[in-house]
Protein backbone atom coordinates (compact mmCIF):
# COMPACT_ATOMS: atom_id res chain seq x y z
CA UNK A 1 0.00 0.00 0.00
CA UNK A 2 1.55 3.42 -1.06
CA UNK A 3 1.73 6.51 1.39
CA UNK A 4 1.82 9.97 0.80
CA UNK A 5 3.68 12.52 2.92
CA UNK A 6 3.99 16.50 2.18
CA UNK A 7 7.58 16.78 2.80
CA UNK A 8 10.20 14.03 2.58
CA UNK A 9 10.50 12.09 5.77
CA UNK A 10 14.07 11.31 7.28
CA UNK A 11 13.53 7.51 6.23
CA UNK A 12 13.30 8.37 2.67
CA UNK A 13 16.07 11.10 2.91
CA UNK A 14 18.15 8.47 4.04
CA UNK A 15 17.08 5.94 1.50
CA UNK A 16 17.64 8.41 -1.53
CA UNK A 17 21.15 9.09 -0.20
CA UNK A 18 21.92 5.32 -0.79
CA UNK A 19 20.44 5.28 -4.51
CA UNK A 20 23.04 5.04 -7.29
CA UNK A 21 21.07 5.93 -10.10
CA UNK A 22 17.66 8.16 -10.57
CA UNK A 23 14.83 9.13 -13.29
CA UNK A 24 13.37 12.58 -13.93
CA UNK A 25 9.95 12.62 -15.32
CA UNK A 26 8.83 16.30 -17.37
CA UNK A 27 5.68 16.86 -20.13
CA UNK A 28 4.96 19.46 -22.21
CA UNK A 29 1.37 21.18 -21.94
CA UNK A 30 0.50 20.52 -25.18
CA UNK A 31 -1.75 17.28 -25.39
CA UNK A 32 0.21 15.49 -28.42
CA UNK A 33 3.51 16.75 -26.85
CA UNK A 34 6.15 13.77 -25.61
CA UNK A 35 6.32 12.88 -22.12
CA UNK A 36 10.16 12.51 -21.27
CA UNK A 37 11.84 10.57 -18.70
CA UNK A 38 15.37 11.09 -18.11
CA UNK A 39 17.75 8.83 -16.19
CA UNK A 40 20.41 10.79 -13.87
CA UNK A 41 23.76 9.15 -12.17
CA UNK A 42 26.74 10.71 -11.99
CA UNK A 43 27.74 9.95 -8.34
CA UNK A 44 27.53 13.60 -6.35
CA UNK A 45 25.42 15.39 -8.81
CA UNK A 46 22.23 15.04 -6.62
CA UNK A 47 21.75 16.93 -3.09
CA UNK A 48 19.08 17.28 -0.14
CA UNK A 49 18.45 20.64 0.82
CA UNK A 50 15.73 20.52 3.31
CA UNK A 51 12.50 18.33 3.72
CA UNK A 52 10.81 20.01 0.75
CA UNK A 53 14.05 21.06 -1.33
CA UNK A 54 15.99 18.97 -3.71
CA UNK A 55 18.17 19.74 -6.49
CA UNK A 56 20.54 18.30 -8.45
CA UNK A 57 23.32 19.55 -10.85
CA UNK A 58 22.33 18.72 -15.01
CA UNK A 59 24.84 17.30 -17.21
CA UNK A 60 25.11 18.10 -20.83
CA UNK A 61 23.03 15.61 -23.02
CA UNK A 62 21.98 15.07 -26.51
CA UNK A 63 18.43 16.42 -25.41
CA UNK A 64 17.44 19.25 -23.20
CA UNK A 65 13.52 17.93 -22.45
CA UNK A 66 13.45 19.10 -18.78
CA UNK A 67 15.12 22.48 -18.92
CA UNK A 68 12.40 22.54 -21.61
CA UNK A 69 9.55 21.60 -19.72
CA UNK A 70 10.64 23.31 -16.74
CA UNK A 71 10.65 26.77 -18.69
CA UNK A 72 6.97 26.18 -20.06
CA UNK A 73 4.96 24.46 -17.11
CA UNK A 74 7.04 23.75 -14.10
CA UNK A 75 5.78 20.41 -13.14
CA UNK A 76 8.53 17.98 -12.44
CA UNK A 77 8.37 14.34 -10.50
CA UNK A 78 11.82 12.38 -9.50
CA UNK A 79 11.87 8.99 -9.02
CA UNK A 80 13.92 6.39 -7.27
CA UNK A 81 14.33 2.82 -7.20
CA UNK A 82 16.18 0.14 -4.55
CA UNK A 83 17.60 -1.80 -6.02
CA UNK A 84 19.86 -3.06 -2.86
CA UNK A 85 18.39 -4.25 0.23
CA UNK A 86 14.41 -3.58 1.30
CA UNK A 87 12.14 -2.69 -1.28
CA UNK A 88 11.38 0.72 -1.61
CA UNK A 89 10.16 3.05 -4.71
CA UNK A 90 9.93 6.68 -3.57
CA UNK A 91 8.57 9.38 -5.87
CA UNK A 92 9.43 13.61 -5.53
CA UNK A 93 6.90 15.48 -6.75
CA UNK A 94 6.97 19.06 -6.89
CA UNK A 95 7.56 22.37 -9.22
CA UNK A 96 10.84 22.80 -10.63
CA UNK A 97 12.95 25.82 -11.92
CA UNK A 98 15.85 25.77 -13.30
CA UNK A 99 19.47 28.05 -13.41
CA UNK A 100 22.09 27.82 -16.65
CA UNK A 101 25.57 28.11 -16.35
CA UNK A 102 26.88 31.33 -16.14
CA UNK A 103 24.17 32.95 -14.37
CA UNK A 104 24.94 33.96 -10.13
CA UNK A 105 22.32 31.47 -9.39
CA UNK A 106 24.19 28.55 -10.94
CA UNK A 107 27.61 29.65 -9.58
CA UNK A 108 26.00 30.01 -5.94
CA UNK A 109 25.08 26.48 -6.12
CA UNK A 110 28.33 25.03 -7.82
CA UNK A 111 31.67 26.48 -7.78
CA UNK A 112 34.22 26.32 -10.41
CA UNK A 113 35.85 23.30 -7.50
CA UNK A 114 32.73 21.18 -7.08
CA UNK A 115 31.30 21.39 -10.89
CA UNK A 116 31.69 18.36 -12.92
CA UNK A 117 32.69 18.62 -16.66
CA UNK A 118 29.79 19.09 -18.95
CA UNK A 119 27.40 21.21 -16.14
CA UNK A 120 24.77 23.41 -18.06
CA UNK A 121 22.60 23.71 -15.45
CA UNK A 122 21.21 23.38 -11.72
CA UNK A 123 17.49 22.14 -11.57
CA UNK A 124 16.27 23.16 -7.94
CA UNK A 125 12.74 21.22 -6.79
CA UNK A 126 10.35 22.47 -4.68
CA UNK A 127 8.89 19.45 -3.33
CA UNK A 128 5.19 19.62 -2.56
CA UNK A 129 4.50 15.50 -2.25
CA UNK A 130 6.29 12.70 -1.62
CA UNK A 131 5.10 9.15 -2.65
CA UNK A 132 6.33 5.73 -0.93
CA UNK A 133 5.35 2.36 -2.43
CA UNK A 134 6.58 -1.17 -2.00
CA UNK A 135 9.01 -2.03 -5.04
CA UNK A 136 7.86 -5.40 -4.81
CA UNK A 137 8.22 -5.94 -8.44
CA UNK A 138 11.87 -4.12 -8.78
CA UNK A 139 14.60 -6.79 -9.64
CA UNK A 140 17.84 -6.73 -7.77
CA UNK A 141 21.03 -5.26 -8.85
CA UNK A 142 24.21 -5.08 -7.75
CA UNK A 143 26.30 -1.81 -8.04
CA UNK A 144 29.63 -2.18 -9.85
CA UNK A 145 30.42 1.39 -10.41
CA UNK A 146 29.80 4.64 -12.06
CA UNK A 147 30.37 5.42 -15.63
CA UNK A 148 32.83 8.16 -16.37
CA UNK A 149 32.68 7.93 -20.69
CA UNK A 150 30.31 11.50 -20.49
CA UNK A 151 33.07 13.56 -18.06
CA UNK A 152 35.43 12.04 -20.38
CA UNK A 153 33.27 13.61 -23.67
CA UNK A 154 32.51 16.72 -21.52
CA UNK A 155 36.16 17.69 -20.39
CA UNK A 156 37.48 17.17 -24.18
CA UNK A 157 34.61 19.57 -25.32
CA UNK A 158 35.07 22.08 -22.47
CA UNK A 159 39.38 21.87 -23.38
CA UNK A 160 38.35 23.31 -26.77
CA UNK A 161 36.63 26.31 -25.76
CA UNK A 162 39.73 26.78 -23.46
CA UNK A 163 41.81 27.00 -25.78
CA UNK A 164 39.80 28.75 -28.16
CA UNK A 165 40.05 31.82 -25.15
CA UNK A 166 43.32 31.70 -24.81
CA UNK A 167 44.07 31.69 -28.75
CA UNK A 168 41.84 34.27 -29.31
CA UNK A 169 40.53 36.37 -25.78
CA UNK A 170 41.92 39.50 -27.38
CA UNK A 171 39.93 39.62 -30.30
CA UNK A 172 36.99 38.40 -29.18
CA UNK A 173 35.10 38.70 -25.53
CA UNK A 174 33.48 35.30 -25.88
CA UNK A 175 35.03 32.72 -28.24
CA UNK A 176 33.40 29.76 -29.27
CA UNK A 177 35.25 27.00 -30.51
CA UNK A 178 33.75 25.22 -33.49
CA UNK A 179 34.04 21.79 -31.47
CA UNK A 180 33.51 23.75 -28.11
CA UNK A 181 31.03 23.14 -25.23
CA UNK A 182 29.25 25.72 -26.00
CA UNK A 183 28.34 25.62 -28.98
CA UNK A 184 27.37 22.03 -28.50
CA UNK A 185 24.51 23.78 -26.27
CA UNK A 186 23.92 26.31 -29.59
CA UNK A 187 23.36 23.28 -31.42
CA UNK A 188 22.03 20.05 -30.06
CA UNK A 189 21.11 22.07 -26.70
CA UNK A 190 18.65 24.87 -27.88
CA UNK A 191 15.03 23.29 -28.08
CA UNK A 192 13.26 20.29 -26.99
CA UNK A 193 11.82 17.63 -29.76
CA UNK A 194 8.46 19.36 -29.49
CA UNK A 195 10.41 22.93 -30.58
CA UNK A 196 9.96 24.37 -26.76
CA UNK A 197 12.71 26.54 -25.81
CA UNK A 198 15.75 25.19 -24.24
CA UNK A 199 18.90 26.65 -23.25
CA UNK A 200 18.85 30.21 -23.97
CA UNK A 201 21.76 31.84 -21.85
CA UNK A 202 24.37 29.03 -21.22
CA UNK A 203 25.85 29.19 -24.55
CA UNK A 204 26.41 32.90 -24.69
CA UNK A 205 27.77 33.24 -21.26
CA UNK A 206 31.46 34.50 -21.05
CA UNK A 207 31.83 32.39 -17.59
CA UNK A 208 35.13 30.58 -18.52
CA UNK A 209 35.08 26.65 -18.65
CA UNK A 210 38.16 25.24 -15.60
CA UNK A 211 38.38 21.89 -16.68
CA UNK A 212 41.83 22.47 -17.51
CA UNK A 213 43.38 21.44 -13.53
CA UNK A 214 40.23 20.40 -12.72
CA UNK A 215 40.79 17.64 -10.02
CA UNK A 216 38.15 14.80 -10.51
CA UNK A 217 38.14 12.21 -7.56
CA UNK A 218 37.73 8.61 -8.70
CA UNK A 219 38.21 5.88 -6.49
CA UNK A 220 39.20 7.95 -3.48
CA UNK A 221 42.64 8.92 -5.95
CA UNK A 222 42.52 13.05 -6.36
CA UNK A 223 43.99 13.38 -9.77
CA UNK A 224 43.89 16.22 -12.66
CA UNK A 225 41.59 15.69 -14.85
CA UNK A 226 44.27 15.49 -18.10
CA UNK A 227 45.96 13.12 -15.93
CA UNK A 228 42.73 11.26 -15.54
CA UNK A 229 42.25 10.37 -19.25
CA UNK A 230 45.98 9.91 -19.89
CA UNK A 231 45.64 7.35 -17.03
CA UNK A 232 42.31 5.62 -18.66
CA UNK A 233 44.83 5.58 -22.01
CA UNK A 234 47.48 4.00 -20.14
CA UNK A 235 45.59 1.70 -18.22
CA UNK A 236 44.04 0.48 -21.28
CA UNK A 237 47.14 -0.23 -22.77
CA UNK A 238 48.71 -1.61 -19.73
CA UNK A 239 45.65 -4.27 -19.46
CA UNK A 240 45.60 -5.10 -23.07
CA UNK A 241 49.36 -6.08 -22.94
CA UNK A 242 49.32 -7.94 -19.96
CA UNK A 243 46.35 -9.72 -21.56
CA UNK A 244 48.37 -10.57 -25.09
CA UNK A 245 51.67 -11.51 -22.39
CA UNK A 246 49.20 -13.94 -20.74
CA UNK A 247 48.13 -15.36 -23.46
CA UNK A 248 50.90 -15.58 -25.32
CA UNK A 249 53.09 -17.93 -21.56
CA UNK A 250 49.60 -19.64 -21.77
CA UNK A 251 50.21 -21.18 -25.46
CA UNK A 252 53.80 -21.89 -24.54
CA UNK A 253 53.52 -23.78 -21.61
CA UNK A 254 50.55 -26.00 -23.48
CA UNK A 255 52.92 -26.50 -26.45
CA UNK A 256 55.82 -27.37 -24.01
CA UNK A 257 53.74 -30.47 -22.77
Amino acid sequence: MGKFYDEIPGYVMAMIKKQHMFWVATAPLSADGHVNVSSKGVEGTFHIIDSHTVWYEDLSGSGVETISHLRENGRITILFNAFEGPPSIVRLFGRGKFYEFGTPEYNALIPPETRHPGSRAVIIIDVHKVGTSCGYAVPFYEFKSHRTRLLEFAAKVELADIEAEEADNAIRQSPRADNGLKQYWAQQNAQSIDGLPGMTFGQHSTDKFQTRGKVYKKDDESISMKGYLKKLDMSFILGFSLGVAATAASNFLFYRR
